[in-house]
């Protein structure tokens, strides 16, 4: 018996690994060509420019303290830490690389030479990127000043680390492919598809990885960001961050300024509308909206709420009318422009209580934008409050005004303060 079990293990290995090998070699056979680059043009630049911001390119690729586009910021993985690459055009960056190497980088996921790319450089996402932006995105990289310095390598865990592991992870998970629009939607819906899913690589937070890294582009139902310790929530559930009933201008307020009529941005998605979705033309922004809008809607079994014991809410009104009733209102109703309603806020009763324990613990702003210049801040609590305290607090802002969700336990906000330094 045992003698046939490993019999069958041996087999189904050697079935995984022949299928690896076919994938790999459909994968390199079956892409189109790449074309022949068009000629950078002051156009193609600026439009370069534009792209860059809609991808967040600089963000990952600019270390801080650093020049511009120059890389060297680390990104954690649960497998260890990937390095963003230089991408100015010095020797040390894409100096040596053609229109059609920086093509096979975002459609491919490979390097000049064939080396593979961690997909922590979205490619799973880029590879929708048609070839004439593709094109642009390379002409406006090559316009920057150069700056030499060399590439910080990965520091990942073994066999992570090998080329063959990630040629298996690529047999499994990555398919290449460009955008192609659906002809029963209309063309802003498209665009604001080809944006989201694409460029905007959207799924890369709001989608649920499995153990081996692996996401759906098209899955925007949410998870837990990776190293992060926050929760991304769904796009298309109403309960969490689904705008299928919003009027397309609250959507596009949201996105260009980081705030809108009972909602703002923090932490992760803060930066995204920091860095790249402000500068969006109003165009994109109403595309994107109309995209987001017509997503179909996902409803879930809440999960039983454990509601939390009458002395810890008792408590957690006492430190609510202490430490946060100045600013949110003794029945958390906020202010319009400056501080966001507790009563009724989905952010407020999702099922993860990850972003609540953070913005108490550490605080946090939505982005200066060019609509909201000011913003208003939440403060760190972090040396003011102890674990149950924060505990206490948050169980009584979910379950008061009408919300109805459940207690968050002092081991919820223990796992949250241990996240960071």
């Amino acid at each position: 018996m045992k003698r046939l079990l490993v019999l069958l293990l041996v087999a189904l290995l050697l079935l995984l690994a022949g299928y690896a090998a076919w994938r790999v070699f459909w994968e390199d056979t079956s892409a189109p060509p790449p074309g022949r680059p068009a000629a950078a043009t002051p156009s193609m630049v600026e439009r370069g420019a534009y792209l860059a911001r809609a991808g967040n390119c600089m963000a990952c690729h600019t270390a801080r303290g650093g020049a511009p586009y120059a890389g060297g910021r680390g990104i954690d993985t649960p497998f260890g830490t990937v390095y963003a690459g230089n991408l100015t055009p010095a020797r040390t960056g894409l100096g040596g690389w053609t229109g059609d190497d920086f093509w096979q980088a975002l459609h491919h996921g490979r390097s000049p030479g064939g080396r593979l790319l961690y997909p922590a450089f979205p490619y799973p996402n880029y590879t929708q990127v048609t070839r004439a932006d593709a094109d642009a995105l390379f002409a406006y990289l090559q316009s920057l000043p150069a700056v030499e310095r060399e590439n910080t390598p990965h520091t990942l865990q073994w066999p992570v680390s090998t080329q063959a592991a990630l040629r298996a992870w690529r047999a499994l998970y990555f398919r290449p492919g460009v955008h192609q629009d659906d002809p029963a939607r209309s063309a802003e819906w498209n665009r604001g598809a080809y944006l989201v899913r694409g460029l905007g690589h959207c799924s890369a937070c709001h989608s649920t990885r499995n153990a081996l890294g692996a996401s759906d582009l098209m899955d925007l139902s949410g998870g837990m960001i990776p190293m992060q310790s926050w929760y991304a929530p769904s796009l298309a559930a109403p309960a969490e961050a689904g705008v299928a009933d919003w009027p397309t201008q609250r959507i596009v307020e949201l996105l260009g300024t980081g705030r809108t009529t009972g909602a703002s941005t923090m932490g992760p998605m803060a930066e995204v509308v920091l860095h790249s979705t402000q500068h969006l033309s109003r165009a994109d922004l109403e595309a994107m909206a109309t995209f987001l809008r017509g997503l179909p809607p996902e409803r879930h079994a809440a999960p039983a709420a454990k509601p939390a014991s009458s002395a810890v809410t008792q408590r957690g009104a006492a430190l609510y009318r202490e430490h946060c009733a100045q600013c949110h209102g003794e029945q958390g109703q906020g202010v319009e422009g400056a501080y966001p309603p507790l009563a009724g806020n989905r952010a407020v009763t999702l099922p993860v209580t990850a972003n609540l324990v953070q913005a108490v613990i550490y605080g946090g702003f939505p982005p200066s934008t060019q609509g909201n210049p000011r913003p208003f801040g939440m403060p760190p609590f972090a040396l003011e409050l102890d674990d149950a305290e924060v505990a206490a607090v948050l169980s009584y802002i979910r379950g008061a005004w009408g919300n109805a969700a459940g207690g968050v336990s002092e081991l919820d906000v223990a796992q949250q303060r241990s996240t960071r330094p």
